[in-house]
């Protein structure tokens, strides 16, 4: 207990018996993510934009996630898609940040950059309120996943809410990416 505010910062919720129970489905994932991933051999990295490193934080609130997860890139803006990532300004140009191609270039660069990991996820898209457009609407997500020796992939997804469940729908799927692709990274490195 803290003082004068009277604020708890132990959790009182009475139906929390451990950990484990209170447990949402982000941090399930991210728990089955890195157990399998060290159980595996695999080195994780991923590029966020919209997300803003949910993903990472999401993961590196794991113990023992170092194992699997050196680092990742939060690529808010274009530039910092084209510094860290590589992506091509004529891919930004022709098809947008928020688009498969951006997608799949942010996944590959981000594997490029991490030299250990042999699997990224890339997460790119209009969390809102602004920002949209009668093609690319509020929700609008693009995900891409690149695996070392693998073609790369992207997926399309519209997802509903305000920014903040935007936001954490797309940490969750990425995540869900991730781990479906672990049997198949697992022989690759």
């Amino acid at each position: 207990m803290v003082g004068d505010r009277g604020l708890n910062l132990r959790g009182t919720n009475s139906d929390m018996t451990d950990g484990q129970d209170s447990m949402n489905e982000t941090e399930k994932l991210a728990q089955m993510l890195v157990t399998r991933a060290q159980k595996v051999g695999v080195m994780l990295t991923c590029a966020e934009s919209c997300t803003g490193g949910m993903v990472s934080a999401a993961l590196t609130d794991i113990a023992g996630a170092s194992a699997m997860f050196e680092r990742s890139f939060v690529t808010y803006s274009n530039d910092a898609k084209m510094d860290l990532l590589g992506v091509q300004s004529a891919t930004l140009e022709t098809h947008g940040a928020v688009s498969a191609d951006t997608a799949i270039e942010m996944a590959a660069g981000a594997l490029a950059n991490v030299a250990q990991a042999s699997l990224a996820v890339a997460i790119t898209g209009i969390a809102g309120p602004g920002g949209s457009s009668v093609e690319k609407p509020v929700g609008l997500v693009y995900f891409g996943r690149a695996i070392t020796g693998a073609d790369s992939q992207s997926w399309r997804h519209v997802f509903e809410g305000d920014r903040r469940t935007i936001r954490q729908q797309a940490t969750t799927r990425a995540l869900g990416l991730m781990l479906d692709a672990l049997p198949d990274v697992g022989s690759t490195r």
